[in-house]
C-alpha cells in the first residue's frame, strides 16, 4: 500500500516471509542513505481505557468505525500516536498479546489512531503490549516548529 500526501505519506510492505520485508526495507533505506535509527521516536498524544461502555454509547461509536463492533459492557481503548505509522505496529502487537477486537486503525496522516474493544482484562493486556512496544522504539526527536 502506498499513500502520498503533501506532508505525510505511507509505504507499507507485506510478505509471508519477514526476511523479505526486512530485505526490502533495507534496500529502500539504503537507496535513501538512511538507517532505521534515523526514524522519529514515537510520541503518544493520547491514550485512554474506558470501562463499562453502555449499549447506547457503543451504538454511537459503532457508527463511526471501520472494523469490528463494540458491545454493551465492553472496554474501549483509544490511542493517538505520532508518527501515524506506529499505529500499525501498536495494533499488531496488541493483537498478538490479547484477544481483542480491532475497532479502528488509521496509519497515515499527521496522527495514527487505534481503537480496540474487548473485556477489561484483555484490553489491559493489549494496552501493556502497546506501551512496551512504544517504549522499546528509539529514534530522533521531532524538529521544533518555527
Amino acid at each position: 500500500m502506498q499513500i502520498v500526501e503533501r506532508a505525510y505519506g505511507l509505504l507499507e510492505l507485506h510478505a509471508f516471509d519477514q526476511g523479505d520485508v526486512r530485505a526490502a526495507a533495507a534496500a529502500i533505506l539504503g537507496e535513501l542513505k538512511l538507517a532505521e535509527t534515523d526514524r522519529l521516536a514515537p510520541r503518544t498524544l493520547s491514550r485512554e481505557i474506558i470501562t463499562g461502555v453502555d449499549g447506547h454509547q457503543s451504538a454511537m461509536i459503532n457508527r463511526m468505525r471501520h472494523g469490528d463492533m463494540l458491545r454493551d459492557g465492553d472496554t474501549l481503548y483509544t490511542l493517538e500516536v505520532a508518527p501515524a505509522g506506529y499505529a500499525a505496529l501498536c495494533a499488531n502487537e496488541a493483537e498478538k498479546r490479547a484477544d481483542i477486537r480491532m475497532m479502528e486503525m488509521v496509519t497515515f496522516g499527521a496522527v495514527g489512531r487505534v481503537w480496540l474493544g474487548g473485556s477489561e482484562e484483555q484490553i489491559r493486556q493489549a494496552a501493556a503490549a502497546i506501551d512496551d512496544t512504544l517504549a522499546s522504539l528509539k529514534g530522533r526527536a521531532p524538529e521544533a516548529r518555527r
